[in-house]
């Protein structure tokens, strides 16, 4: 605009209107000439709206710089009028810093943000956000596979997996936290906290599988019983045996002595013998009995390693090859891929097996499809898994709770200690051993692993 300041460029303004004031006014007055004033008068309206427009740089400026602000429009500079004089330029410095200030901020949030989106979607702890219509917010991929709802639009929508587990988030208040079993893989642990965004109120919750926590405790507390009852039943029944076999010795030798006397009565002595000897025997057994569960509390850490499921099967099948056909029962195998590895004790896992295709034979005896199956595959989450399938009697859903339970067994003969101490195995892997069964078809056992 020709101005090194804006000062000077109000001042040359202002000094141009009172100039054509007079000179209007003179020519006016001078030579009474409307068309000369006229003219003046036009002159002075351009000039008048020229000092207006001029004036009002700082305030378009102004409201340029807050509109900026206000739509978060960050490209804008201020540059342009840094000529008109050292406050224009110090004001347009203090306003692109501004802006580049915002700027930064805006962008750190969105990386914040960002950040904070893929943690939430990639932590295992399920995390659901409604407001208090209902509506979903934000919900990650744990809480999806935890919850397994199609179309998970509504919290109201939580009463397709459990009407209870409905009522219950929506009488929870915030802080609270309750535990719901909704089947047998699904035990939840619900936690609620509550917020405020953008005018509405929120409902932040979290949601945990407690399942393998449950079974870990179980599993602690069975040992810890096993250990006292072992310690006490060994410190009562060792002295009994020992004390019962000594008397035997002693009655015997006692007997000899006195044979020739004949100052015993036979019929008491052969009674208290057998008595002692019964004592003796049942006491050695109990024992042996009680020996027989010290694996259960005193399993080895695994040898991890990586491992090749085909040399595992092939080495069962070798194992089974004698066992099996003499029952009429044949081992059919499946992997996929077939150079599946998992990251395992292969001793310990190899023993799972073997006990597992075991029971799944004096499960078969009455079955007519007389095949089991041994599978290995990978679940979509890179997770490899190897299942155990007969046909046999299958498993009726009240022992399906209990079968992991020490000491519980539903044959004939045995000790209901293989199954526990095979789930505590998986459980040392960070892995676990489920069963699914429908009586009369089919039985499956699997063993899940961790990402190998």
């Amino acid at each position: 605009m020709g101005f090194r300041s804006f000062a000077f460029g109000i001042t040359i303004r202002v000094l141009l209107i009172i100039l054509l004031v007079h000179l209007g006014m003179y020519f006016y007055m001078k030579e009474n000439s409307l068309l000369q004033g006229f003219i003046f008068s036009l002159i002075l309206v351009f000039q008048t709206f020229n000092l207006i427009t001029f004036s009002n740089t700082t305030n378009r400026k102004i409201t340029r710089f807050l509109d900026s602000i206000r739509y978060s429009d960050f490209s804008s500079t201020f540059t342009k009028d840094s000529k008109l004089g050292k406050s224009f330029k110090e004001m347009n410095l203090s306003f692109n810093e501004v802006i580049n200030a915002f700027k930064k901020t805006r962008a750190e949030k969105e990386e914040q943000m960002l950040f904070l989106q893929i943690m939430i979607q990639h932590i295992n702890t399920g995390i659901l956000s409604f407001e208090s219509r209902g509506q979903i917010g934000v919900i990650n991929g744990a809480a999806k596979q935890l919850l397994q709802i199609p179309q998970f639009k509504d919290i109201h929508d939580l009463g397709k997996l459990s009407k209870e587990l409905l009522k219950m988030v929506l009488d929870l208040h915030p802080g609270g936290s309750f535990s719901i079993k909704i089947n047998a893989d699904l035990h939840l642990n619900v936690q609620s906290a509550a917020f405020k965004m953008e005018g509405k109120s929120w409902t932040l919750l979290s949601f945990q599988n407690i399942k393998s926590e449950l079974q870990k405790n179980e599993l602690k507390a069975w040992q810890n019983l096993t250990k006292v009852l072992r310690h006490e039943i060994m410190n009562s029944m060792t002295p009994i045996a020992s004390l019962a076999n000594s008397l035997g010795t002693i009655l015997e030798e006692d007997l000899e002595e006195v044979a020739s006397g004949l100052m015993i009565n036979k019929d008491s002595y052969l009674d208290l013998s057998e008595g002692l000897e019964t004592i003796s025997k049942r006491s050695t057994g109990l024992v042996d009995f009680v020996n027989a569960y010290r694996d259960y509390t005193n399993i080895p850490p695994p040898k991890i390693r990586r491992v090749r499921v085909k040399d595992m099967f092939e080495n069962i099948c070798t194992l089974m090859k004698e066992e099996l056909p003499q029952s009429g029962i044949s081992l059919e195998t499946s992997i996929q891929p077939t150079g599946l590895e998992i990251i395992a004790d292969r001793e310990m896992i190899q023993m799972i097996l073997i006990n597992l295709v075991k029971n799944a034979k004096e499960a078969m005896e009455k079955a007519n499809n007389r095949s089991i199956q041994l599978n290995a595959a990978s679940d979509p989450h890179g997770h490899p898994y190897i299942q155990v399938t007969d046909h046999g009697e299958g498993i009726v859903p009240e022992a399906l709770e209990r079968i992991f339970v020490p000491f519980y067994t539903t044959k004939k003969t045995g000790s209901g200690i293989g199954l526990a101490i095979s789930r505590q195995i998986m459980n040392l892997h960070q892995g676990n051993l489920e069963v699914a069964s429908v009586p009369g078809e089919r039985t499956t056992f699997t063993l899940f692993f961790g990402s190998g």
